[in-house]
């Protein structure tokens, strides 16, 4: 498969049609046809259904198209990294990691690095622990951030010299709202919101004394943010981390921690013998000296 097959594939994809990939391609319809029954052949299976109105994608072609996305992503970082001058201090920095209030010392690694090199620039994502294992193996981004326990023996990594506190997030008019902590008890019968994440960690687990099926789980979420919006909904209590989601002044929400008192460190990983960037080492280094 060639890259231009890939960049051909994905269009036809997004556009649901070959004709408006076609335009959108600057190619004519018949060549972009044929391309695509060519790589047809050479991955040896059905990559589209052709319907009366639009083109829909099968299993395999589901499959080819999140890999593609993922080669040419890899490709274009590949490119602008290779097309910077050596000398010439810059490019991009790419950071995947939950949401943590340790985030604030990335940013201020980052900052400091921006001030002597204004050409480094950083990209951040946002996920749970397996979507950002998964971007940093693929060499998608540079470095991830994962909150412990995790599994780090495939990586190089600096553990930060923070924490993350666990309780739960709820409204102001809840009954819990009044407690100064949340007791296991407490949350028995109540309708919970647990990160995906969170779900796969014994110590949540541990803590409640109870496994994720045993507890009245009403919604999941990846992003406390999101979850927020269902707190605010009275949906439920959102079990997550402090910090994150602003409790202050007009908001509806507050924050209670748990008792027995329940925390996480947190470290930031790289792929072992990662051949960094000049950019990339110097905003290690820069972390390193500000922990």
């Amino acid at each position: 498969m060639e890259l231009r097959e890939l960049k051909y594939f994905l269009a036809v994809a997004r556009e649901q049609s070959i004709s408006k990939a076609a335009s959108s391609l600057f190619v004519t319809q018949p060549n972009l046809s044929r391309q695509m029954q060519n790589l047809e052949k050479e991955v040896g299976q059905r990559l589209f259904i052709r319907g009366t109105r639009k083109i829909t994608l099968t299993e395999a072609g589901r499959l080819l198209y999140k890999r593609a996305e993922e080669i040419i992503e890899l490709y274009n970082k590949t490119e602008t990294e290779l097309n910077k001058p050596i000398t010439d201090i810059g490019g991009d920095i790419y950071i995947g990691g939950g949401e943590s209030y340790v985030m604030g010392l990335i940013a201020k690694a980052a900052h400091g690095v921006q001030k002597d090199y204004p050409n480094v620039r950083f990209h951040l994502f946002s996920g749970d622990m397996v979507a950002v294992s998964e971007k940093l193996d693929k060499g998608l981004i540079d470095f991830g951030i994962f909150i412990e326990p995790a599994d780090l023996s495939k990586y190089d990594y600096l553990r930060l010299p923070l924490t993350d506190t666990w309780g739960v997030l709820m409204r102001k008019d809840s009954p819990l709202a009044e407690k100064k902590y949340i007791t296991p008890e407490d949350l028995r019968d109540e309708p919970l919101i647990r990160s995906k994440h969170s779900l796969g960690k014994s110590i949540i687990s541990d803590w409640f004394k109870k496994s994720a099926d045993e507890l009245n789980i009403v919604a999941t979420y990846n992003l406390l943010y999101n979850a927020s919006i269902l707190v605010e909904e009275g949906i439920g209590y959102a079990v997550g981390l402090d910090k994150i989601i602003n409790t202050s002044g007009d908001s509806n929400l507050c924050f209670v921690p748990f008792y027995p008192k329940l925390e996480s460190r947190l470290d930031i990983a790289w792929k072992k013998y990662q051949v960094f960037t000049k950019g990339a080492e110097i905003f290690l280094k820069k972390l390193q000296e500000i922990l």
